[in-house]
């Protein structure tokens, strides 16, 4: 069971160390082009105010401390990397067989729905899956405040798991992604971490 649990471990450990295809920080939305002179002339041009890629210190702390005591020491190795437009925080339970991932993404334009729409799309869950021997995307929902949950079932050396994957809203240039993934027997920790991470949406069941 040990080697299973590395595996899992690798795996997010590998999302953490790579750049995700797809995953280029979008610039804020440009208003379209007028085929105007007289209109174009008229409305301002607007240019988005960006502020730098590499994550502040403030986005570390952010990071770090984003989980509270959750993730106890006790029961859980942390681990954590900054990179030029996010900061990763992995922690691994061999007790309990687990992972969780977190990373502070920064989007220095801003950016909408539909940047995260294309930020977390079919090439980005192959990569973050690709050491596993299968998965499958279950389900997605989301609350009126644009906390978003995706789910995924996960198959890795004969062993099936379950993923959930948060991604909320943090400030106009700054996305967090929350990743937990437990052993299909641990479905009751799976809840209890779940509630104490996003209270308002668990699950999407």
């Amino acid at each position: 069971m040990k080697i299973i649990k590395t595996s899992i471990f690798l795996a997010l450990f590998f999302l953490s160390a790579c750049q995700i295809p797809g995953a280029v920080i979008p610039n804020a939305t440009q208003p379209p082009a007028s085929t105007s002179t007289e209109a174009a002339s008229a409305v301002p041009k607007v240019t988005p105010v960006c502020i730098s890629s590499e994550p502040a210190q403030e986005d570390i702390d952010i990071a770090l401390a984003y989980t509270g005591d959750l993730f106890k020491e006790s029961e859980w190795q942390r681990t954590y990397t900054v990179s030029d437009g996010r900061v990763a925080v992995t922690w691994f339970s061999d007790t309990l067989g687990s992972v969780a991932y977190l990373e502070a993404l920064i989007f220095p334009c801003g950016y909408e729905d539909i940047d995260l729409d294309g930020f977390f799309n079919e090439e980005n869950w192959q990569v973050i899956f690709e050491n596993y021997e299968s998965y499958e995307h279950v389900a997605q929902c989301n609350t009126d405040d644009g906390l978003r949950l995706y789910e995924f079932k996960a198959v890795e050396q004969g062993y099936d798991y379950e993923v959930k994957y948060w991604v909320e809203n943090d400030t106009d240039t700054r996305v967090l992604g929350v990743m937990i993934v437990f052993p299909v027997e641990s479905s009751s920790l799976m809840d209890d971490y779940s509630s104490e991470l996003f209270p308002d949406l668990t699950s999407c069941k």
